[in-house]
């Protein structure tokens, strides 16, 4: 079933050492993840065929998927600046940073054998999770980039939407991009162009940190008062990615079976 990335939860750092968690990113974070959950769930009805759509076909389906990846991936990469900030985090040694790599990394894998089981060829075998977890490897040392890294987003995304190779066209290279046509798979989030909406969110996210606009110091002070219950959603997106799906689905198929109840 189709996937959309967890990002990691933001923080700055304090005078005093302190993590401040930033409750318009967590805001953010949760609207996308109540997109995706809305969307699954239109999708797992369209697989037990309680409804019939296209959603792999039909532009307007493709279109909001295509716009939450996108949510996910820039607040990914708004989130891994602003841990760049914080203490240690700069360093391959951090013990957090390798902490949160390794969980993203094992619900891929999770994910990988989840969807061989359901789906058989059409396992997902480079999602969204997949790409989450090679990213934060790849982007670790762009945070030093600080504004430019806004030029390499729009050359990244400039080059994965506008190139195609047909040297790309296999399975052992479709992941990197440029391939002409989509692997058959349940969800692909290859590294061109997505790489290019996480730099997008670290380059926006310096400009942030750095500007004394008085738009920048609002955001930064803003709080989600009255939309707890989307900022909650945004404080656990591995959580929410990981159970939302098997209750979903888990849910369905037992309705369907009582459907099939003689009498």
């Amino acid at each position: 079933m189709p996937s959309h990335p967890p990002s990691p939860a933001p923080a700055l750092s304090t005078n005093d050492g302190a993590r401040q968690r930033l409750p318009v990113v967590d805001l953010a974070r949760g609207v996308a993840i109540a997109q995706m959950i809305a969307y699954h769930f239109c999708y797992d009805l369209n697989f037990f065929s309680w409804i019939h759509v296209a959603l792999t076909r039909d532009a307007p389906w493709i279109a909001w998927r295509t716009a939450i990846v996108t949510q996910f991936l820039f607040l990914a990469g708004v989130s891994l600046s602003l841990r760049a900030t914080s203490e240690r985090s700069r360093s391959w040694s951090s013990p957090r940073f390798w902490k949160r790599w390794a969980q993203i990394a094992a619900c891929a894998a999770l994910v990988s054998v989840a969807s061989w089981w359901i789906f058989g060829p059409r396992w997902i075998w480079f999602g969204v999770l997949h790409f989450v977890a090679a990213a934060q490897l790849l982007l670790l040392g762009a945070s030093r980039l600080g504004r430019a890294t806004l030029a390499l987003a729009f050359a990244v995304l400039g080059a994965g939407t506008l190139l195609r190779f047909a040297a790309f066209d296999t399975n052992a290279l479709s992941w990197i991009g440029f391939a002409p046509t989509k692997p058959h798979t349940e969800d692909f989030v290859p590294l061109f162009p997505w790489l290019g909406v996480m730099l997008l969110g670290m380059g926006l996210a310096d400009v942030w940190q750095n500007s004394d606009a008085r738009w920048a110091q609002s955001l930064r002070r803003s709080s989600a008062r009255g939309w707890r219950g989307l900022e909650l959603l945004g404080r656990w997106p591995l959580t929410v990615y990981m159970l939302h799906q098997p209750l979903l689905f888990g849910a369905l198929y037992a309705l369907q079976g009582l459907r099939q109840m003689p009498g």
